[in-house]
Parts: C-alpha cells; sequence; structure tokens
C-alpha cells in the first residue's frame, strides 16, 4: 500500500510538472510569435516601402497614370512584384480607382483609402485587415500634384509558419523540457517522501486530524510551547483547568496573568517530574516534557492533571491519621497511667494513688478548661485539644500565649455571619501547628509550640503561631507559602502518588490560600528579642474579602 501510493504521489509530481513545463512552452512560444511578428511587420513594412517608392518614382509609371494606359501600368507593377517578393501591388489612380492590380476582377474598381496618407503627399505602412503589411506611396506629376498611389503588400504568416523554421529546436527543447521534468519530479518526490517519513499527503492530512483530535479530546490538560515560550495547543481541558477561556495561540505564558509558581512550572523554571501546584481551589499536578527534533528544543509539551479530588481524599485521611495518632497518644499515656496505678496498688500505697489520680485529672482538665475558655471557636478549641495529645507523645509542650483570647459570646463571631470561617480557622490553625511540630521534632529540648489567638477591632482574627525549632531563613520567608516548597526530607515509607500530591509542600500554601479567599494575609519571620524558632502570623477577616491576584507579594505580607 505505501509503495502504491508512493508512485502515486510521483505521478503527482510528474503530472504537475509536465503541466508547468508544457505552460511554460506555450508562453515562450507565443512570446517567439509576437516577438516575429513585431520583427516581420518592421523589417518588411521598410521593405514594401522601399518598394513602393521605387516604382512610384519610375517615370513610366508617371506617364502611365497621366495617360491612363493599363497596359503600361501592369507591365512596370508585375515587374516589380516579381523582383521585389511582394505578394500583392497595386496601382492607383488620382481617382481612387484601381488601375494595376494582380486580381483581374478589381481591376477599375474603386481604392479603400482607409488611413492612408498617401493622397496627401505622405508615404504610409499599415496593417489594414490585420493579415498582412502594406506601405502606400504617393506618384507626384511634373507640376507636383499627387496623379496616383502605388500600394505594395505582404501577408503575414501565421503562429505555426513562423515558428515551422524552428520546429527541429522546439522539439529539441520540449524533449529536455520533458526529461528535465521527468527527473525533476522524480527527484522531488523522493525527497518529499524522505521529509514526511514516507507519508502521502492524505496520511498526513489524516495524521494531523486525529492527533489534534486525541489531544483536545483527552481529560487531562496538554498545552504546547514553542522555544519563545508561546502557546501553540491549549486544549479545552488545559483551559478549563488554568482558567484561561479566552487565552489564544502565540500569547507569551508570561502574558496569562497566571501566579508566580505555575508560569515556572509551564515555562521549566521549576524542573521536575509530578510538579504540585496549587491553583485557585485546584491541586494540579503538571510534568513537561522538553520536544527536540534533531537534537534541536522546538519547544515543550505541558500536561496537567487535577488532583483535587485526591488531595481531598489525602486531607482526610491525614485527619484520620491525626486522630488515630492522637488516640494511640492518649492509649499508650492512659496504659503508662494504669501501670502506675497498679503498681502503686500492689505496694499498699493507697494515698499516693489517689493524689497521683488527681493530679492527672487535673492536668488534663486544666488544658481542656483553659482552651476552651480562652478559645470560642468549638471547631478550634478541638483541634487544639487533640493536638496536646499528639505534642505530648512528641515530647513538645502545646500552650496558649498569656493574652490568647477569642471570645465565643462576641456577635462577630455568630456562625451565622460566615458558615466558613470556622472551617477556615481549623485549616490555618491546623497546618501552622503541624508545621511546627515537624520543625521542631528534631529540635534540642525544650521543645514547644505557644499558640496566639486574638480578635482585634477591624474583625479581623489575627492568629500566631511561635516555636522553639531552627526558624526560617529570611530568603525562604516567601518561598516557603509558594506550592511545592518544602523543607522536609521525604520519608521512606510514603506511598509515592500520594505524599507527593497531599505530603509535600501543600500545608502551608493551604493556609496562604484560605487567608487570601477572605482577604487576609500570612507571614514568617523571627520572633522579637532575639528568641529562636519562627512566629506565623496569620489574619483572617471575618467579612470575605474579594481574593488577591498576581504574585506572593501581593498576599504575603
Amino acid at each position: 500500500m505505501r509503495r502504491r501510493r508512493s508512485r502515486t504521489l510521483a505521478r503527482q509530481f510528474l503530472a504537475w510538472q509536465l503541466l508547468v513545463v508544457v505552460i511554460l512552452l506555450g508562453a515562450v512560444a507565443v512570446l517567439a510569435a509576437v516577438q516575429s511578428d513585431a520583427v516581420f511587420r518592421e523589417t518588411q513594412g521598410r521593405r514594401m516601402l522601399s518598394v513602393a517608392e521605387d516604382v512610384a518614382a519610375t517615370p513610366g509609371v508617371r506617364a502611365g497614370l497621366v495617360q491612363r494606359n493599363v497596359d503600361l501600368l501592369a507591365t512596370f507593377a508585375r515587374s516589380a512584384e516579381n523582383l521585389s517578393g511582394a505578394d500583392r501591388l497595386l496601382i492607383v489612380d488620382a481617382d481612387a480607382v484601381v488601375r494595376s492590380t494582380p486580381d483581374p476582377a478589381e481591376l477599375g474598381s474603386p481604392f479603400d483609402v482607409g488611413e492612408s496618407t498617401a493622397f496627401q503627399g505622405r508615404g504610409w505602412v499599415g496593417d489594414p485587415d490585420g493579415d498582412s503589411v502594406v506601405a502606400e506611396v504617393p506618384v507626384i506629376g511634373d507640376d507636383g500634384a499627387v496623379v496616383g498611389i502605388v500600394s505594395a503588400g505582404i501577408t503575414a504568416p501565421s503562429l505555426l509558419q513562423a515558428l515551422a523554421p524552428a520546429r527541429g529546436e522546439v522539439a529539441a527543447v520540449l524533449g529536455i523540457a520533458l526529461v528535465l521534468g521527468v527527473v525533476g519530479s522524480l527527484l522531488l518526490a523522493r525527497r518529499v517522501r524522505r521529509q514526511t517519513l514516507g507519508l502521502e499527503p492524505e496520511e498526513i492530512v489524516e495524521l494531523v486530524q486525529r492527533r489534534e483530535a486525541m489531544l483536545l479530546g483527552v481529560k487531562e490538560g496538554v498545552v504546547g510551547l514553542d522555544p519563545a515560550q508561546r502557546i501553540t495547543l491549549l486544549n479545552p481541558a488545559a483551559r478549563e483547568l488554568l482558567g484561561l477561556p479566552g487565552a489564544r495561540v502565540g500569547e507569551q505564558v508570561d502574558e496569562l496573568g497566571l501566579d508566580g509558581r505555575l508560569r515556572d512550572v509551564l515555562t521549566g523554571r521549576a524542573a521536575g517530574e509530578d510538579q504540585l501546584v496549587l491553583h485557585g481551589s485546584r491541586v494540579l499536578v503538571l510534568n513537561r516534557m522538553p520536544v527536540q527534533v534533531d537534537g534541536a528544543s522546538v519547544g515543550a509539551v505541558v500536561t496537567l492533571r487535577d488532583r483535587t479530588e485526591l488531595a481531598t481524599l489525602q486531607d482526610r485521611l491525614d485527619a484520620s491519621r491525626t486522630v488515630t495518632d492522637t488516640l494511640r497518644a492518649q492509649a499508650h499515656e492512659f496504659t503508662n497511667r494504669l501501670h502506675t496505678i497498679a503498681g502503686l496498688t500492689e505496694l499498699g500505697e493507697h494515698d499516693e494513688v489517689r493524689r497521683f489520680v488527681a493530679g492527672v485529672v487535673a492536668e488534663a482538665d486544666a488544658w481542656r478548661r483553659d482552651v476552651v475558655s480562652r478559645i470560642g471557636d468549638p471547631a478550634a478549641a478541638a483541634l487544639l485539644v487533640a493536638k496536646a495529645s499528639l505534642a505530648t507523645e512528641r515530647g513538645v509542650e502545646l500552650r496558649l500565649a498569656p493574652d490568647a483570647l477569642l471570645d465565643g459570646a462576641d456577635p462577630a463571631l455568630a456562625p451565622e455571619r460566615d458558615p466558613a470561617l470556622s472551617a477556615d480557622l481549623v485549616t490555618v490553625l491546623g497546618n501552622l501547628v503541624d508545621n511546627a511540630l515537624d520543625a521542631v521534632g528534631a529540635s534540642p529540648p525544650p521543645r514547644w509550640i505557644e499558640i496566639g489567638v486574638a480578635l482585634d477591632r477591624d474583625s479581623t482574627v489575627e492568629l500566631q503561631v511561635r516555636d522553639s525549632g531552627p526558624g526560617v531563613a529570611s530568603e525562604l520567608a516567601e518561598e516557603v507559602f509558594r506550592h511545592g516548597f518544602t523543607t522536609k526530607a521525604a520519608q521512606a515509607d510514603e506511598p509515592g502518588g500520594i505524599a507527593r500530591i497531599g505530603g509535600r509542600g501543600l500545608g502551608l500554601a493551604l493556609a496562604r490560600e484560605a487567608c487570601l479567599r477572605r482577604g487576609g494575609s500570612i507571614a514568617v519571620r523571627e520572633p522579637d528579642e532575639g528568641g529562636t524558632g519562627a512566629l506565623f502570623t496569620a489574619r483572617l477577616p471575618l467579612a470575605r474579602g474579594v481574593r488577591g491576584r498576581g504574585p506572593l507579594k501581593e498576599g504575603v505580607q
């Protein structure tokens, strides 16, 4: 099938080449005929004019016109006609009557003067019928008057007659052109087949249509970029995932208004597989594959996968894991206390048992009462109570700042004001505490986390989480909130797909997303007065604001 189609391609090229050759040869032939006709008319016009002048200057012709001697005129006319090669020589008297002509039927007939100026005493050369060249010269009598005219004419050759002398040359040129056309078409067909990988034009069109249908029809987003980072392909899935319904092919990535992290991944400045990007409310995983042809870069293809649902499931799994860890820590702590109580009972230290139990109850109740009395949001309070057991198992002290207070009786915190406020508080507070637990886990004792919360006059909840960890370098104060940024080492036992999507560099990005969604802000800095660790400050307005867009600096203050 491929060979048959290849011959078809060669035949197509051959047919077009021959058509072009024939057209060119026809054009050349016409041009040659036109030039030959022009040369013929110019040359023969001068020649016929010379013949007519010679006849008109003959005294016998003047005498014959004056005496109207037709036989004398015919003698001079036929003689000049035979000597000059003119096809037709007429002698006309002063009354425009033909007195000498090769055609006996025209003898004595009126002569059509037309545009001739011979009767006005001036020679004239023209083409009265379009097929011949005629020269007319006046015959001047002894008194200087025009006594007649002499008309000499010759028939112009046709196109075939003009080309007849060059039949051999024309055939040779035509043969050479045909050979060159055949050889050129075969070489061209071979070169085109090699450049198109042996595909026929129909196959190329079909392949392009299928590839385009595949790229535009896949569920995953596909973005094609050229070496200058201009869009060459943007399928509907990518438009939806990126929120770019009006983007056009040819636009620069930097002109699309995307955030910095997304731009870095699309342009290749952030390299690596399965790059995590939080874009609006979507969690996207991007893979960028450079495209090279013959060793030269021709652009890149970026695929986008929506992993929002998987990230949501990962968050739920993390919540379940946190609850499990908390219950395990409480069970471990409860078992140790039971063993202590059992040992004291066996030793008969009943008073010590009572004091030990009272101390345990008082310690647990003290934290619970402190949190509930000072944190008016039930969900946030329950989160802190649960995190306390996990922090205790890790050897970390979880405490409230002395001035921490979120009065639940404040009307501004009423649930009907904004039902999503509690969820945003839990998202920000939970991620900040988890980040602090990871930060202080490898720090030397004492290890502690201090939580501050307040409602300021601007009806904004301000959360502060301070820890005794190593802190955050000043050059990373903005980078820590970018999607996918992490300083944690990957755990060997983490499932690859879930860890990359939900467990690396997403917690602080989600906290920032929640703050920006409400029109707030989040920042990190070193504590005042030379304190250790890091101090994260998040501000969440009670009333939802307009989400900021643009680079990270616009949201991190």
